[in-house]
């Protein structure tokens, strides 16, 4: 091997290496950083800092009461932010080698710069629901691009063939509506409907829809997370009859999330939303979106190529090799 060459392929590993470590790195971060954003909501701290980007007219506020959170929440975004671009730079770097990467390199980009946006601003509209909801939806699509780009920095496809599944199908309408349920989710926490509805699974007096705006949002909550769980059970299933070892495995993950969810949701209400409670039931939903998320990448990768077809297709390509040894056919 001549040096030049040498030289350049550890440059690709150390290329590859960076892109890996702070594409994960972004992904985590993005992930804390939601967990904390609905901690900073959950404990009524939003306003804690009424201006931005200074916090009651200071870089380093006063940190009495819930101050300490919104300023965290703050911080931790501006070191997000830093650990971000160097995600976008080297992912950048690596985009010929990778299929994806350009594609979502760009669509993280949008999304981040949107976001930033929209945290100033949910401080001027006073983290009004509708604020809140679409900031929240923002950084579900922030951090559902860095996932994706930590995936393929991880998996390094050189190709990308999308081919239509049932199982594709259903695992995409499982994502879409568990962002619509962490959306519905985030307008009743802020609007204060999280006790709209004292009884399960119908509201007060049985309605099934609710008999005011608060119990409304409560039961499109309640409706969403059915339907849910209807597909993640359809999708489920149709991975345990076969698909390729991850999709099957993130696929019956973001079920298991689902089931503990649903449980986390019922504990919700018969405890009068507990702030433990309200907080892991954030951050599972969280966690079960990028289950879904996963699995849906995964299936992009993989093609979402049944099990047994995979195995037929290893038993011929053993069967073709072995004829060709015997009659000394080189390969």
């Amino acid at each position: 091997m001549r040096p030049e060459s040498f030289r350049s392929d550890a440059g690709r590993g150390t290329l590859r290496l960076m892109f890996r470590a702070f594409s994960l790195a972004a992904a985590v971060g993005a992930f804390l950083l939601a967990v904390l954003g609905s901690w900073v909501r959950i404990n009524g701290a939003g306003m804690t800092c009424p201006d931005w980007p200074l916090c009651n007219g200071a870089l380093i506020p006063s940190l009495a009461g819930g101050v300490i959170f919104e300023w965290s929440h703050r911080l931790v975004a501006l070191v997000e932010g830093v650990v971000v671009l160097a995600a976008l730079w080297a992912a950048l770097r690596a985009r010929r080698e990778i299929a994806g990467v350009t594609q979502t390199v760009a669509f993280v980009a949008v999304v981040f710069v949107l976001q930033v946006s929209l945290g100033g601003l949910t401080v001027f509209l006073a983290n009004s629901p509708w604020s809140v909801v679409v900031h929240w939806g923002t950084a579900m699509l922030f951090l559902a691009g860095l996932t994706a780009l930590a995936v393929l920095a991880i998996v390094r496809p050189r190709h990308i063939v999308i081919r239509h599944s049932v199982l594709g199908g259903v695992l995409s309408v499982c994502l879409v509506l568990a962002f619509a349920v962490m959306c519905a989710g985030a307008y009743v926490s802020s609007s204060g409907a999280g006790l709209a509805c004292s009884t399960l699974p119908a509201c007060d007096g049985g309605s099934w829809t609710g008999t005011g705006a608060l119990q409304a949002a409560q039961m499109t909550h309640r409706w969403l997370a059915a339907a849910l769980f209807a597909a993640a059970t359809v999708a489920a299933y149709a991975a345990a009859l076969g698909t390729t070892p991850r999709v099957r495995v993130a696929a019956l993950f973001a079920y298991a999330l689902i089931v503990l969810q649903a449980m986390l949701g019922i504990a919700n209400v018969a405890w009068a939303l507990p702030m433990v409670l309200r907080e892991a039931h954030a951050a599972n939903a969280c966690a079960t979106y990028l289950a879904f998320l996963g699995a849906v990448v995964f299936a992009a990768i993989d093609g979402t190529v049944p099990l047994r077809s995979a195995h037929a297709v290893e038993r011929r390509t053993v069967s073709v090799g072995r004829g060709a040894e015997a009659h000394g056919t080189p390969q």
